[in-house]
């Protein structure tokens, strides 16, 4: 018998991917082919398999852990006579003794055998409400299911070892998981470990045959709007919002912009009405610390950050992205510009990787180029708070003695409730307001 160090294959572009499940334990018997570890980016999800059959003797990485193309990840102990064209086939330069991989005791100790649920206290699904973390085993790692279907089950907290699979060959479906989570809610069954769920928890939107009505065509979503709408779902669902409404004069900003543009463009940088939003935002950011914050896992503490990385939302053909423009409180408006350039055409060719998104500390979506009056934007968890514009149009102002043309940007900001009052809230929209209608302000 020899040991086969396991390392993540080539994955593409994609630098320091997430691990969402682990779906083998130590003493697991694998085949070739068969699904170790489950991956996610924020483009796909990914499954990594197995290159060799034999027996999993070590686990050396955890749930949430990010990890890269040649990482070492496991040990699986084959047969000498499967080792050797194994080992032709893959593995880098051995990694475990110059870098001993730090003991993980929910996936490296040996398993006991399988236990009742029922003897747990937190159910999987109280347990996804309250963000108590599910270990892979109880989100059923084993279960016959897709990754999109078992990342399904997990984000709702279903123990998939206790859903029956409509599919074929007893493929669990996403239905199927749709189906137990409302036999819970509605107390016609409990799951063992699983306490009904009477008035709690969401009941599912009817399923409605449209066809009856009409002709009807079906396209799946694109996989970005398949990630983002996830996560926007459950920033829906975890963050109490509140959004608040204002308008700002960009009357003299703009005539700035304007002066400033033929210069701008000598450097080959095009000059928009965000830049000068960004740096706007982050003088009043400045001003209103607990805006470019998160709170504690529990709840109970806010975290403040001394850096103000801005993410932007950028529409592109796959769907909305949102990338991250660094430390934008250090950086001049032609320095922003040019960041902003790069990385929007870094979006829209979809060449976006992790580091790009990741960071934020506050978001801006602007609709402004399309149009539309107002609209409450989403809180991009776990930042707290977004900012959404809309388009700017010539209005009539009463300057006291008549009315002069003036051109006035509605914006909204959205929070969470948890960490922002509503004084706060109104008076952090005035304050960016303020520093919009007299950019002088910023340099005070």
């Amino acid at each position: 018998m020899a040991i086969q160090q396991i390392t993540i294959p080539d994955i593409g572009d994609f630098d320091a991917v997430e691990i969402i499940e682990i779906l083998v334990s130590v003493g697991d018997t694998v085949a070739v082919d068969d699904s170790l570890l489950t991956l996610e980016s924020d483009k796909a999800t990914m499954e990594i398999p197995s290159p060799v059959a034999g027996i999993v003797t070590k686990i050396a990485v955890e749930m949430g852990a990010s990890v890269s193309e040649g990482d070492y990840v496991l040990d699986i102990e084959v047969a000498d006579d499967a080792s050797a064209p194994a080992e032709e086939k893959s593995q880098p330069a051995p990694v475990a003794e110059a870098a001993p991989a730090p003991k993980v005791e929910s996936a490296s100790a040996p398993q006991a055998p399988a236990t009742n649920h029922a003897s747990v206290e937190t159910s999987p699904i109280v347990a996804a409400a309250a963000n108590i973390p599910v270990n892979a085993q109880d989100m059923g790692a084993k279960s016959h299911a897709s990754p999109s279907v078992r990342a399904f089950a997990r984000k709702l907290g279903v123990d998939l070892t206790n859903v029956s699979g409509n599919g074929p060959k007893g493929r669990i479906l996403q239905t199927d998981v749709e189906a137990a989570i409302k036999a819970v809610m509605t107390g016609a069954t409990a799951a063992p470990g699983q306490a009904a769920m009477s008035g709690t928890g969401i009941p599912p939107i009817p399923e409605v045959d449209f066809s009856k009505f009409g002709e009807t065509t079906t396209e799946e979503l694109g996989r970005i709007k398949k990630i983002s709408g996830k996560f926007l779902h459950a920033s829906w669902l975890n963050v109490p919002h509140v959004t608040q409404f204002d308008e700002s004069d960009i009357t003299e900003m703009d005539q700035f912009r304007k002066d400033q543009k033929a210069a701008a463009e000598k450097q080959g940088i095009k000059l928009t009405p965000l830049v000068f939003v960004m740096k706007a935002v982050v003088k009043a950011l400045q001003d209103f610390p607990s805006f470019n914050a998160s709170l504690s896992a529990d709840g109970q503490s806010i975290i403040k950050k001394g850096y103000y990385n801005i993410g932007i939302a950028v529409d592109t053909p796959n769907g909305l992205m949102v990338p991250v423009v660094k430390d934008v409180d250090k950086k001049g408006i032609y320095e922003l510009s040019r960041d902003l350039m790069e990385i929007s055409a870094k979006a829209r060719d979809g060449k976006l990787g992790p580091a790009d998104m990741a960071g934020g500390t506050f978001t801006i979506s602007s609709l402004g180029g399309i149009g539309g009056t107002q609209f409450t934007p989403i809180v991009n968890a776990p930042e707290v708070a977004i900012m959404g514009l809309s388009k700017a149009k010539m209005q009539p102002v009463w300057n006291g003695s008549e009315f002069i043309p003036r051109l006035i940007m509605p914006f909204s900001v959205s929070y969470d409730h948890r960490a922002i009052d509503g004084a706060e809230g109104v008076r952090f929209t005035t304050t960016v307001g303020n520093y919009l209608s007299d950019l002088r302000q910023l340099i005070l």
